[in-house]
């Protein structure tokens, strides 16, 4: 039996429920489909004032701080941690007080102790250089002027570091300071220590010079090295001399720390060779040997080297106008004296340390 013709009033009752479908289907997608509703466009293009910023995809979004290089800068709170670069677990220091942003405070597990004017500041920064080293930028003097403020007070000076990066600071008047070596030493007992000495006449011009530059009408240093200049008589009372003896400060030291916790650092070596001095604190610190030669430019208006990083085009970082001042004249009969009565005390020193700084070696070649 034959189909039915289909005549315009079916045709017409096909298109209308295919155009029912066709209508239904469209408001199914503009309702976003399985899930709910979506905002309309305009409204997910604009974030919500009450929603917080959003993270920066990277620490190098971040401005620079002012100051300091960005490779020598400390990392941002917010930024994303990356990996250690180091295997070496965090040395002691106490129970890192956990933060909820970058990293935790540690209490040091390394300290430059000293000495004053003896270049603890350039071997700070080369320090700061390497990527396993996060170091306070000022002096805390927690040992010697702000230690009843408390080692919380003292972890909360330090940088946020990551697991196995070291936490570092240095005071040179530590090394001077009688009650240091026991304080550290109750702190933690493995801490490690590094002294960085120079010819301790020179050492002592030097420091004349800083205190000149602040008091400009301060007697000479003639007058103040002496007790009785006729009688040839040394003033080790004045700290500019007295800081100078690093055989009597150092024994106080070794009551409570091995020889074997504590790095000696030439201050003449870290500006002739600063590579090679870095090496060598770098293996006492158990850290792998990043800061070479190609990180020191030396330069001769200063006098001494100037930190780059080997792929940074800028030009080098040097240490600012308090460092490399040029000294006052001073009479060399005084300088003689001086180095009569610093002898025996290098003497003992070397035997100390095991170490010849070869200071009357230099003397005499001038």
């Amino acid at each position: 039996m034959a189909p039915p013709p289909k005549g315009p009033a079916a045709r017409k009752l096909l298109c209308m429920c295919t155009l029912s479908l066709c209508l239904t289907y469209a408001c199914y997608s503009l309702m976003g489909g399985p899930g709910g509703r979506r905002a309309p466009l305009a409204a997910r293009a604009a974030p919500s004032a009450s929603a917080p910023p959003a993270s920066p995809a990277s620490p190098a979004a971040e401005p620079s701080r002012a100051g300091a290089p960005a490779w020598l800068r400390t990392p941002p709170p917010d930024a994303s941690p990356g990996p250690s670069r180091s295997s070496s677990s965090p040395g002691p220091g106490g129970a890192p007080a956990t933060t909820p942003d970058y990293g935790e405070k540690r209490l040091p597990q390394a300290l430059i102790i000293g000495v004053k004017k003896g270049g603890t500041r350039a071997l700070l920064e080369a320090l700061r250089a390497h990527p396993d080293v996060r170091a306070v930028g000022t002096e805390p003097h927690f040992f010697d002027r702000n230690y009843a403020k408390g080692l919380d007070w003292y972890r909360d000076v330090m940088p946020k570091t990551l697991e196995g990066q070291l936490t570092m600071e240095k005071t040179p008047s530590y090394f001077v300071t009688s009650e240091a070596p026991k304080r550290i030493h109750s702190m933690a007992k493995d801490t490690k220590l590094i002294v960085v000495v120079r010819n301790p006449v020179t050492r002592a011009i030097s420091d004349y010079t800083q205190t000149l530059s602040k008091k400009p009408d301060i007697p000479t240093f003639e007058v103040l090295a002496f007790k009785n200049r006729t009688l040839g008589l040394i003033d080790a009372s004045w700290s500019a001399i007295r800081i100078g003896i690093y055989a009597l400060h150092l024994e106080n030291w070794l009551q409570y720390f091995p020889l074997s916790q504590i790095h000696f650092v030439s201050g003449e070596r870290l500006i002739a060779d600063p590579a090679g001095e870095m090496a060598k604190v770098q293996d006492f610190l158990g850290l792998t040997r990043v800061v070479t030669e190609k990180f020191f430019y030396f330069n001769k208006t200063k006098g001494f080297p100037c930190l780059k990083k080997p792929e940074d085009s800028s030009a080098p970082r040097c240490l600012g106008k308090s460092k490399g001042r040029t000294h006052p004249t001073i009479d060399q009969n005084v300088i003689q004296r001086l180095r009569k009565f610093y002898k025996p005390f290098n003497v003992m020193f070397y035997q100390m340390t095991g170490e010849d700084f070869q200071w009357e070696q230099e003397e005499e070649e001038k």
